[in-house]
């Protein structure tokens, strides 16, 4: 029986196991994005997102305890500067998977994408756009009116005064 088998072994040793999710937190790090398994997605998931929590608040202490979890510097220092000031306000699920609709040709295993949330493009390019206006039946205003707007009037200066002559003696 598999009672209180808290994570999934992915068919490794603990050893290769730790240094596999090690190297894909380093490379979600550093790319923001890879493409994986769903199983390994979800092992990596709750792997990442507690160094990403450590990272909100730079100090030596948490700077020494991710870097024994990613062993990459470069990793650690994007973490610290780049991800931790986009992620500041956000409480958790700091990471997406995104399920692909093509099975690994070798073995037919379920894969997908996974990003940081904040990084992707497409979703933060259309929350920027604006809001188009919902018209209803009920609401609907007259074409005439919309189609053709009063002029705005200009404002009427006075004429610049010339100066007064004098009469020739």
């Amino acid at each position: 029986m598999r009672h209180n088998k808290n994570f999934n072994h992915l068919g490794r040793k603990s050893a290769h196991r730790k240094a596999m999710l090690s190297n894909m937190a380093s490379s979600l790090i550093l790319n923001k994005r890879i493409i994986t398994t769903v199983a390994k997605a979800k092992a990596l998931r709750v792997y990442v997102e507690p160094l990403i929590t450590r990272s909100k608040e730079d100090n030596t202490s948490n700077r020494r305890l991710v870097f024994s979890y990613l062993q990459n510097k470069f990793a650690v220092t994007e973490l610290f500067r780049e991800i931790s000031t986009k992620v500041a306000t956000r409480p958790g699920g700091y990471t997406r998977i995104i399920r692909m609709p093509n099975m690994r040709a070798g073995d037919a295993a379920d894969m997908c994408m996974m990003e940081l949330v904040d990084y992707n493009d497409v979703y933060t390019a259309e929350a920027k756009k604006p809001a188009k206006a919902k018209t209803t039946r009920r609401s609907r205003k007259s074409t005439k009116a919309e189609a053709a707007p009063a002029p705005a009037e200009a404002p009427v200066e006075a004429p610049a005064e010339a100066p007064a002559e004098t009469p020739a003696e």
